[in-house]
């Protein structure tokens, strides 16, 4: 971990050229890498040496890229994925297998409630959704002998509940397993959730740390902090892998044992890597991501504004608004602000937010969010349509909950184009 502000982490971590070699970071788009002898590779397959044999299971691109977003996570190691659904799915079952349990938060974004609630359960883990508000008695009524991990979003996708994460991870470690969090809203240039006392944090690189919708990704990044041997929950780490010839990950790889794990193991065995020129494009966004959410962020809270005080408008809900009932987590959590995207109610319900939608001109409909042009989406008829009316009610989303992500264009025009849509 460098010494280096988080500003300037976003441009320097990861990489460091040697005299002559590339400023930039490089593109190895390569699949395979050549070595002088059989013994050398085999060294490799053995986890005896460091290097790059095959990029399904690591490449300098992508390495240089999960080193620098490790960095800004304080973290001790990252692995890129394919997708933030990706990253979701190895971040549970790196730890978690048939017969076992996990705790999540049921407001989580649809495709990773999908995810646990569907396929998963496929798999033979079991999950346990609890409101994000659950008391502590509520939440450790929850846990099971079996259970594995916690699960949350700093920022919820998209009721925008904001996580006590020192309260989960505090119940988390009083039962012997880790918070894992997702922190894709917020970013670590808004959030830590380690130094808070997550365990696990991931992200849907995608959104925010791109930035400009042009590649899908997702990232683990592993604290280091929590003691694998600490009990008997997670063999898998603290046991001989005989598909390594008996390594015992805690022994070899000590703090880095969990992320060592996920590189060598599954995703050998699951192979679902970013290609090394998407993580090139990831790095460009992440070179930027300081510049732009402080911008996101200052844009959503005038639009929050200029909804709360429109009388066409039901309701709105923004972390930052001092009328909001996460305010003071978002204070204790997200001082500098929470994210860009801001969610709300047009009178008139379902059938009026439609209207609205389609009378948009700058916002466009998309399935995204979180990037630096502004867009918008109905959640309840899109990314969370599997959902039943009952756990459309658990994660917090009604029927006329407009999802509004505010981009980084002149916030005078985002403003009138909502005006003008309001008035259609």
């Amino acid at each position: 971990m460098s010494d280096y502000k988080i500003n300037t982490k976003c441009i320097q971590s990861g990489y460091t050229p040697k005299n002559g070699e590339p400023r930039v970071i490089p593109i190895v788009q390569s699949t395979t890498f050549k070595y002088e002898t059989s013994e050398a590779m085999g060294r490799l397959f053995d986890l005896e040496d460091t290097g790059y044999f095959y990029t399904r299971l690591q490449n300098p691109t992508n390495d240089y890229v999960a080193a620098k977003i490790a960095d800004l996570e304080g973290g001790v190691g990252a692995m890129l994925t394919s997708s933030g659904q990706a990253a979701s799915f190895f971040s549970v079952f790196n730890i978690a297998s048939a017969g076992d349990h996990i705790i999540s938060s049921s407001e989580i974004y649809g495709g990773t409630f999908n995810l646990f609630n569907v396929t998963m359960r496929k798999l033979g883990i079991d999950f346990t959704f609890i409101s994000p508000d659950a008391s502590d008695e509520e939440i450790n009524a929850a846990f099971k002998e079996n259970t594995k991990a916690v699960f949350g979003e700093t920022i919820s996708n998209p009721s925008l509940t904001v996580l006590d994460i020192e309260r989960f991870a505090n119940a988390a470690h009083a039962h012997g397993v880790p918070l894992i969090v997702d922190n894709t809203f917020a970013t670590p240039i808004n959030c830590r959730p380690i130094e808070f006392g997550a365990d696990i944090v991931i992200h849907s690189t995608t959104k925010y740390m791109d930035g400009h919708a042009t590649s899908v990704g997702g990232v683990i990044v592993d604290s280091g902090n929590f003691d694998w041997t600490q009990n008997d929950k997670f063999p898998g780490l603290t046991t001989p892998d005989d598909s390594y010839h008996g390594i015992i990950y805690t022994e070899k790889f000590g703090k880095a044992a969990y992320i060592t794990k996920a590189c060598t193991q599954l995703m050998r065995d699951l192979g679902s890597i970013p290609s090394p020129h998407n993580a090139f494009l990831l790095n460009l966004g992440l070179e930027t991501l300081f510049l732009r959410m402080p911008r996101h962020c200052e844009n959503a809270m005038k639009v929050a504004t200029y909804l709360e005080n429109n009388d066409k408008i039901a309701w709105v809900n923004y972390p930052d608004l001092e009328s909001n009932r996460f305010n003071a987590l978002q204070k204790k959590y997200l001082p500098n602000g929470s994210c860009g995207v801001v969610s709300f109610g047009v009178k008139g319900g379902m059938e009026a937010a439609m209207k609205f939608m389609n009378s948009l001109k700058l916002a466009a409909v998309v399935t995204h969010v979180a990037d630096c042009r502004t867009c918008v989406l109905h959640p309840a008829s899109a990314t969370h349509r599997q959902l039943t009316p009952e756990q459309l009610k658990e994660a917090g989303i009604g029927e006329d909950l407009i999802r509004f992500s505010v981009g980084i264009e002149d916030v005078e025009d985002i403003i009138a184009d909502i005006e003008q849509a309001l008035n259609a």
